[in-house]
């Protein structure tokens, strides 16, 4: 039983594409996370605002959305790997600008606003055409391995990046941050290079962009159980992830500097990697829908007792439960999801599940920085808790067969 116990790394060990594909991720997520806490720190010492750190990332939103949507389209019509290439290496080059940037005597604001929301639009194109091949790299069998490794690969970056992050700001200053994410871009770049073409098996020479696009936006208002997947999660992110307010946490509840304020970001991503090792358990879950529904009632516990409880450890292990719960999630929905969808469809739904998934932490941050603007960073957090737990069972009284879906 104990092998069952942990990841399953046979896609990693038999499958060249799909381990250039983690390679390159894994160095990738590493340099973002630095940009993502830099960016939050750069922010609030500009402005000393939680709502303009809010307001930077959810402007980012619509251009997320847009790259999302876009980048469905054309991995259904064209070479995954061409694309993903293009997409790399322009953000490299978009990360260059921001540590430039950093340099100026007197930095450019609207750089610090433009730069990183046409990051999230190249991301957003980006990210469903790395969700839609994976399908496509692994056996049917070893997809929940895949996600799971994922998984590893994801939370390692936000436990290392932000940490990192800290580090880098409190020692050799901002710009190194974003110099370092730009040569992970580069070493992204290079390992896509390496793997073989990934063309969409379906044919859509002759359906206009627009169309594609609308055609998956209709598939999944037939299906019920689709639509369930991303409002879940888009319930959790935008109530349950303040992440916002860390900067303000940092300096008015637990006063300190940019080492705390790295581990805050770490904490989630430390919780999901200790988790995410220990994901060889899930591929015998039948009641997927249940469990997913469950682990997040337990995100919006822990959240709210992070904004209660204004103890450091606490919020810490709070935190990294919250990131433990996620994994769970996150495996469970890319499962429900990519085993519930046509082949034909899936690099569209990909894309709409990318722009919940990245799109959804944003509107999270508007929603906790402007509650926290017009009452407390304690309430916003404590109300974004209580709400995750209340959204979710809204959630199932309207799709009850999300809570009935099981594996076949």
């Amino acid at each position: 039983m104990v092998p069952r116990l942990f990841v399953d790394v046979t896609p990693l060990r038999t499958n060249r594409d799909f381990r250039l594909l983690f390679i390159g991720q894994f160095v990738s997520v590493l340099g973002s996370n630095l940009t993502i806490v830099a960016v939050a720190y750069q922010v609030y010492q500009v402005t000393n605002s939680s709502l303009w750190v809010g307001l930077v990332s959810f402007i980012q939103l619509p251009v997320l959305i847009i790259g999302s949507l876009w980048g469905g389209g054309l991995g259904d019509r064209f070479d995954r790997r061409t694309l993903l290439i293009g997409a790399s290496f322009l953000l490299g080059l978009l990360s260059l600008g921001l540590g430039l940037n950093a340099l100026a005597v007197h930095p450019s604001f609207s750089l610090l606003v433009t730069l990183p929301a046409l990051a999230a639009g190249l991301a957003g194109l980006s990210g469903p055409l790395r969700t839609a091949v994976i399908p496509t790299l692994v056996k049917p069998e070893e997809l929940v391995a895949a996600y799971s490794l994922n998984q590893v690969l994801y939370n390692t970056g936000t436990l290392v990046g932000p940490a990192a992050a800290g580090a880098l700001l409190a020692t050799v200053g901002l710009s190194w941050c974003y110099f370092i994410d730009a040569g992970t871009f580069l070493a992204l770049t290079i390992t896509t290079f390496f793997m073989a073409s990934m063309r969409p098996i379906g044919a859509h020479g002759g359906v206009k962009m627009l169309r594609a696009i609308g055609e998956g936006f209709r598939y999944v208002r037939s299906h019920a159980v689709v639509q369930a997947v991303y409002l879940v999660d888009l319930n959790a992110m935008v109530f349950g992830l303040p992440r916002a307010l860390f900067p303000a946490m940092t300096l008015h509840v637990y006063h300190g500097g940019p080492a705390i304020l790295g581990l805050l970001y770490a904490a989630p991503g430390a919780g999901a990697l200790i988790m995410a090792l220990f994901t060889g358990w899930m591929d015998r879950v039948r009641r997927r829908g249940r469990l997913v529904v469950l682990v997040v009632i337990s995100w919006g516990l822990v959240m709210a007792l992070f904004g209660l409880v204004p103890v450091l450890w606490v919020g810490l292990a709070c935190l990294g439960v919250a990131g433990a719960m996620d994994v769970i999630s996150t495996v469970m929905r890319s499962t429900i999801l990519q085993t519930s969808i046509l082949e034909d469809y899936r690099s569209r739904i990909s894309a709409i599940q990318m722009a919940v998934v990245t799109g959804g932490p944003r509107l999270g941050d508007l929603e906790s920085g402007t509650v926290a603007n017009f009452t407390s960073t304690e309430f916003s957090i404590i109300s974004g808790g209580v709400m995750c737990v209340l959204g979710v069972l809204a959630l199932v009284r309207w799709r009850p067969s999300f809570w009935k879906e099981e594996a076949l």
